[in-house]
């Protein structure tokens, strides 16, 4: 998939609010989701305007907490041509949990947004990129589900997620399953691995770094780039949450002021596309590589 930008990169939104990220998950407790504001539909409904600015659709990882509580957007979402897949139930980090449990919870998940959208989910990404050398079975318990695909690897080491040993590009993580992991995009300096797929990295650094990274796998590696942000990160006028660590509230708080003008930026240089269609050709370049 190649346009007059470039290759078709994997553009995708992992629909969470602000009270449900990682960096909080030890100040706030998930009894208190349900009286806290609610701010998902007024980022979601600036994204899908800022995407049809540009033209560029895109996967929508959601929470399936969310999309119970938010059934109309979610049909929207799906009118609006972009996918929808799913981020699991609540955010629970998939190495914090057996397999049992993991399989009730993207079960629960996807039944919810289904219901809600009325069309199929055959996509996942583990909330904080948890599948890694610790969840052997995660894979498994996700190809038994029939789904497609899974964005749900980050291939370095971070202080909260990480599988540096992992491939950086996609890759069939078991033997005589359909099943494709997409990693999110990292690149290289130096003989190191560096995050540049999106997120905080992309909100904190300066704009020319992602360009260069993206540039870098699209040219040099000639592999599409997989992309992914919060909602939660175009909205500068957030509840401030009290108590939380220092390194927390720095990596939260930080310029969110600037993120809608970068990803519009982002938009209009790169091509992008769905996870589904970007897993689609992932799967024909794998199997013509092991024919």
């Amino acid at each position: 998939m190649v346009t007059s930008k470039g290759p078709v990169n994997g553009l995708s939104v992992d629909v969470e609010d602000w009270f449900q990220v990682g960096a909080f998950e030890n100040v706030i407790a998930r009894d208190d989701w349900a009286g806290l504001a609610d701010r998902i539909e007024r980022n979601v409904m600036a994204i899908l305007d800022l995407f049809d600015e540009a033209g560029a659709k895109a996967t929508f990882f959601t929470l399936g907490w969310v999309a119970e509580r938010h059934p109309a957007l979610m049909r929207r979402i799906a009118d609006a041509g972009h996918e929808l897949a799913s981020h699991g139930w609540d955010h629970v980090r998939v190495h914090t949990m057996g397999q049992t449990r993991f399989g009730e919870d993207i079960a629960r998940a996807r039944k919810t947004i289904e219901d809600a959208a009325g069309i199929g989910v055959t996509g996942y990404r583990a909330p904080s990129f948890s599948i890694d050398q610790r969840t052997p079975w995660a894979h498994e318990e996700l190809a038994q589900q029939g789904y497609a695909y899974s964005s749900s690897v980050a291939p370095i080491r971070h202080d909260h997620y990480g599988w540096r040993d992992a491939p950086r590009f996609a890759f069939r993580p078991l033997a005589g399953a359909d099943l494709i992991e997409i990693p999110v995009t990292t690149a290289e300096f130096a003989g190191r691995r560096l995050a540049a797929g999106g997120g905080g990295f992309f909100r904190v650094l300066p704009y020319g770094f992602s360009r260069w990274a993206i540039r870098q796998v699209n040219r040099r590696d000639e592999r599409p780039a997989v992309f992914y942000f919060h909602p939660w990160e175009i909205d500068p006028d957030q509840p401030r949450v009290a108590g939380a660590p220092l390194k927390s509230r720095l990596r939260h708080y930080t310029n969110l002021d600037r993120m809608a003008d970068k990803l519009r930026r982002l938009v209009r240089e790169f091509a992008w596309g769905r996870m589904d269609r970007l897993a689609h050709h992932e799967a024909r370049n794998l199997a013509r590589e092991t024919a």
